[in-house]
């Protein structure tokens, strides 16, 4: 347990020395904790940590964690690709899923979202690479679906996620994060209000902090090396 508190403050340190680099606020950046694959105790001892984020991709696991841990204020982030029969848990136990990049899963995700529920909080996924194995729409789409996204009243649309092909080179890393920001910026021009820009994993996350990330999604540099 002690160890997951260690990384999670070796991540914090990272994530703050990351910001003073590039000059960016103190506090700037957000730490969501990829839970994934992880058990309940191990959330647990990120909780006591102070960890309150936690991003989960399979709903299967997803929902007897969430019924496990209530009234600790947690945040329960859906981060995996979104299909038509996830959509209703989505809407009715996550606070943001950030894998939308179809109009019909927003439509269904807006339906499903109680009432009594603030609005569902929605990142649009980004396929920056072009890569036809992965979820996401394509750069020049992306207009026509975020203001198509943005009108929706149960959810909030509050910016763009991406996951860049993998690469070593922080060059590379770095332009891809730089195309998610700049179409940030197209939108915001165009009327939008967007805030977030939700990229950058354990293996890149100083690139993508230093091409305006406001969310990173840590995994394996606070819980290890995942077994499945």
């Amino acid at each position: 347990m002690d160890s997951i508190k260690a990384c999670l403050d070796a991540v914090r340190q990272r994530i703050a020395e990351a910001e003073q680099r590039h000059g960016r606020p103190p506090g700037s950046v957000t730490l969501l904790a990829v839970s994934k694959t992880w058990p309940v105790a191990d959330i647990l001892a990120a909780v006591e940590a102070g960890q309150v984020r936690f991003g989960e991709s399979y709903l299967q696991e997803a929902l007897p964690k969430i019924a496990a841990l209530p009234g600790k204020g947690l945040e329960w982030h859906f981060i995996g690709p979104i299909q038509s029969n996830k959509t209703r848990n989505i809407a009715l136990h996550f606070d943001w899923a950030h894998g939308v990049d179809r109009l019909i899963i927003a439509e269904r995700l807006n339906a499903q979202r109680p009432s009594h529920m603030p609005p569902l909080n929605v990142c649009l996924q980004v396929n920056v690479g072009n890569e036809p194995q992965k979820a996401g729409v394509g750069v020049k789409e992306l207009p026509v679906l975020a203001s198509a996204v943005a009108a929706l009243p149960r959810l909030q649309l509050r910016g763009l996620m991406a996951i860049p092909p993998p690469t070593d080179n922080i060059g590379e890393q770095r332009q891809a994060f730089r195309i998610v920001r700049e179409a940030l910026k197209r939108l915001n021009d165009s009327g939008l209000a967007l805030d977030t820009l939700s990229m950058g994993m354990s293996g890149d996350m100083e690139a993508a902090i230093a091409e305006g990330a406001t969310l990173v999604r840590i995994g394996s540099a606070i819980f290890g090396e995942r077994t499945t």
